[in-house]
């Protein structure tokens, strides 16, 4: 099976919002799910950070 195209990710994001959503609402989930996939992109890539390397980070 096929992943879904963006477009057809984007189309099934509108089908879930409500009838009255706005287009904040609409441009608020487009990014979402933008960021989401940006995220699995980079874990593909291993593009990743280990957990003690976040928490050395977080405290400076």
């Amino acid at each position: 099976m096929t992943a879904p195209t963006i477009k057809q990710q984007v189309i099934d994001a509108l089908d879930q919002l409500p009838t009255d959503a706005t287009f904040d609402d609409v441009m608020e989930r487009v990014y979402f799910l933008s960021k989401i996939q940006r995220g699995l992109d980079q874990l593909d890539r291993g593009e990743t950070v280990s957990h003690e390397e976040v928490k050395r980070r977080l405290l400076k």
